[in-house]
């Protein structure tokens, strides 16, 4: 034990039992909000496990087969809406994609008894062995194509966004920034397809501040990324948004098309998007074990705090907020080397010392989080528009996160606060990083942080006044935090928000073949979901 905190201690000798401390309390945390999740499902989690299935398609007016299935059974959903379409297709002997037509012209599940019982579990495991094992061959493609192209050395991965609306044209804009040496691209979600409860069914090329997150547009976004990352010798990671009210979906959506990373984090939909907690966290834990499976990196939120928090006040609730993400992981299945911790460099430039303090909170979390690949998000609160000033920003931020060893660097744009960056943006971006982390390549080997100086003391500082804001949360429970406005000076009611109709509390009966091989797959198999 002792060789082990000397270890979490890191290159700025963090008190390692409040690290410890600050675990222990984010267990306590997650322990009541698992027992909920233990006895309730979702509509959209019901709506994901057919997808898992084979549910696919949309009626002539654009209603997704998975909200028709699920709305035929809606009052039986405690029990499972996989046992009524399998038991569908056992009874009429359709096929998965003869079921989906019949469903997109009206039939209803309902009207199928579930008689044949064997039948119905022979089926079932007949399409769920269909679906673990596109996900694994998914897996194994990522992994064998990242072996045979070496990534970038000493460096982050250097991570752009795409947000045209129109997927055809992100697909030319991503394979642009590609072919400049860009390692990760995201693409935007549209405007509020987060309080959406349906997925848009295929492509789609008109969407406002970005594009819909739907299966086909993973798909053509994959296949343009595959083909720059053929082009260029290297792997191109693709990344979208599993949050929303359609979180389990997406996440289905993302493991079928190989999508890389996924944004997902414990409160984003809570505290910026008013989605109720107790249908956020039912359906993140479906999705996030989906993700794990999937061999996904999940990019959590902190760095949405600080639009509505002081960065330099909040950075406790920051560091916070990490250790609850992670604990919600790893209960999840996710390995530690798939929880991508984000955070942000938003402390106003003026104060002085500023670039100390940012730097504090950026080596403080690659010290207590050393297996993760934290995602280290720009200046933007603080960007004003004046390009040459933004320049400035971003360079002092690439600076930092290659002397702090950041994993997933996401790049700041000179014209933030202008306009949706552009390609030339991009391409600007990309060579702000490259030139800074080069030309600091060995940096942070070289660095020992001063045992009082102000970077050290400031993180420690940091790590106390979270370590006691966890023993409060703790004590009041999560969802009281909340109700308080704790996390980002923003308060949501546990019975208010968005899709609480949503949940449903499980039946004794209630049967899901998915979330059971998930559940397989992820903990009885090699025991994760541990420390």
């Amino acid at each position: 034990m002792g060789q082990e905190l000397q270890e979490a201690a890191g290159r700025l000798g963090l008190d390692a039992e409040k690290i410890a401390r600050a675990r222990e309390c984010a267990r306590r945390i997650a322990a009541p909000i698992h027992e909920y999740i233990s006895i309730h499902t979702t509509i959209s989690i019901e709506r994901s496990t057919l997808r898992a299935l084979g549910a696919d398609g949309a009626s002539g007016d654009g209603v997704p087969v998975p909200n028709l299935a699920v709305d035929s059974v809606k009052g039986e959903l405690g029990k499972g809406a996989a046992r009524y379409y399998v038991g569908a297709l056992v009874e009429t002997g359709w096929t998965v994609e003869e079921m989906n037509l019949k469903l997109a012209s009206g039939y209803e599940l309902s009207r199928a008894g579930v008689v044949d019982k064997a039948g119905v579990e022979r089926k079932a495991g007949e399409l769920t062995r269909a679906y673990c094992k596109r996900v694994k061959d998914n897996l194994a493609f990522r992994a064998k194509k990242i072996s045979e192209r070496s990534e970038r050395e000493n460096s982050p991965l250097l991570y752009v966004i795409v947000a045209t609306g129109n997927v055809y044209e992100d697909a030319k804009q991503a394979r642009a920034a590609a072919l400049q040496e860009a390692d990760v691209i995201a693409v935007i979600r549209s405007t509020a397809q987060s309080l959406l409860d349906y997925v848009p069914y295929g492509p789609t090329t008109e969407g406002f501040g970005g594009t819909y997150a739907t299966q086909e547009n993973f798909r053509v976004m994959r296949q343009a990324l595959d083909e720059a990352g053929d082009e260029i010798g290297k792997y191109v990671r693709l990344v979208n948004y599993c949050s929303g009210l359609c979180m389990p979906e997406i996440a289905v959506m993302a493991s079928l098309e190989r999508l890389d990373m996924v944004l997902n984090d414990a409160m984003y939909g809570v505290l910026f998007r008013d989605i109720n907690v107790y249908r956020t966290f039912v359906d993140q834990h479906f999705a996030r074990m989906v993700n794990a499976l999937s061999g996904e990196v999940i990019n959590t939120g902190e760095d949405n705090y600080l639009t509505t928090s002081d960065a330099l006040e909040a950075a406790h609730v920051v560091l916070a907020s990490q250790f609850i993400n992670e604990r919600l992981a790893l209960d999840a299945g996710l390995d530690h080397s798939l929880i991508g911790l984000g955070h942000a460099y938003e402390i106003n430039p003026e104060i002085e010392n500023s670039l100390l303090y940012e730097l504090a909170q950026a080596q403080m979390a690659r010290d207590i989080f050393p297996k993760s690949p934290l995602k280290y998000m720009p200046p933007t609160k603080h960007m004003t528009g004046d390009v040459f000033r933004g320049l400035v920003m971003n360079s002092m931020f690439n600076l930092v996160s290659k002397i702090s060893g950041q994993s997933i660097h996401l790049l700041g744009m000179l014209t933030e606060a202008v306009h949706t960056p552009s390609m030339q943006d991009r391409f600007l971006a990309i060579d702000n990083a490259r030139l800074v982390m080069k030309a600091a390549s060995s940096l942070g080997d070289e660095i020992e942080y001063k045992k009082d100086g102000v970077i050290a003391k400031r993180a420690a500082l940091v790590l106390d006044m979270a370590a006691e804001f966890l023993e409060r949360v703790a004590e009041s429970g999560l969802f009281a935090a909340i109700e308080e406005g704790l996390f980002a000076d923003v308060k949501r009611k546990p019975d208010g928000g968005k899709g609480l109709e949503g949940v449903i509390e499980k039946a004794d009966d209630y049967w899901n073949p998915i979330q059971d091989a998930l559940e397989s797959e992820l903990f009885q198999a090699d025991g994760k979901g541990g420390d």
